[in-house]
């Protein structure tokens, strides 16, 4: 069966391609990365591609909000193309600045006209995080996390990471239809203390995917736990066959088989 194509959309400040690339590519996928205005001036087709991931970085320099430039962009140039691609049942991941944009875009939590419906804003505190989170997988329909560990540990880095849905509807949807994918939590998957939240987001949330389960976006970087070398704790703990991020990726992959 010939492997999913993966489509790395780049543009000004985007940073963490490689990295995502290579996680596709470890799991079975080829990878190409296209810039945004490849995609606007149709010169590139999404169709082309059964998934879209939108990496990590600052895109645009994260000016007027993280994310929010490449959000619009995605609105207002590439609405149409998005809504097939989705409809088509293919799979779109956001990771770090890639969520940031898909909340921004109005394709997470995902509405038929691209309305936001929630945003990620500066971080409690008003500083920026950079450290390993342990996040606590809920019940979801999210297609990407299938079989992962009820708890994993990966590596955030963002200021601008609070998860905020726009009203009680919003969050009371999230809840019901099972689109909360990750909450931050601690070792043993306790999210209701503080301490475990480093961005204070709404009910500890780290991740969500839309109502298909195939849209998925999250704050920490799985790219970045893709082999258990990369683990903080790794000469304790002993090696291990992949990171906590390398199911993610797989899943993807398998999806299409």
């Amino acid at each position: 069966m010939p492997k999913p194509r993966v489509l790395i959309l780049k543009t000004a400040g985007t940073n963490c391609d490689l990295e995502t690339a290579f996680a596709f590519e470890s799991a079975g996928a080829v990878c190409e990365s296209v810039h945004v205005n490849e995609l606007s001036r149709r010169e590139r087709r999404l169709l082309d591609f059964q998934i879209l991931a939108i990496s990590g970085g600052f895109s645009y320099g994260d000016d007027i909000s993280a994310g929010k430039i490449l959000a619009n962009e995605l609105k207002y140039k590439l609405c149409e193309d998005l809504a097939v691609f989705i409809r088509s049942e293919r799979l779109m991941i956001g990771i770090c600045n890639g969520f940031q944009v898909l909340v921004k875009a109005g394709l997470l939590p995902g509405s038929t006209d691209f309305a936001q419906e929630a945003t990620l804003a500066l971080n409690d505190g008003g500083v920026f995080r950079d450290q390993w989170v342990h996040l606590k997988r809920e019940e979801s329909r999210c297609v990407w996390t299938r079989g992962c560990p009820e708890v994993i540990l990966l590596p955030i880095a963002h200021g601008e990471g609070k998860f905020i849905p726009k009203n009680e509807e919003v969050l009371d949807r999230l809840k019901a239809n099972g689109q909360i994918v990750f909450r931050y939590s601690d070792a043993k998957g306790r999210c209701d203390n503080a301490c475990v939240n480093p961005n204070g987001s709404i009910e500890a949330i780290a991740g969500i995917c839309d109502e298909t389960g195939r849209v998925f976006g999250l704050m920490p970087h799985p790219e970045r736990h893709l082999v258990s070398l990369q683990h903080p704790q790794w000469t304790r703990l002993g090696l291990a066959r992949h990171g906590d991020g390398f199911q993610i990726f797989l899943n993807a992959v398998n999806f299409f088989k």
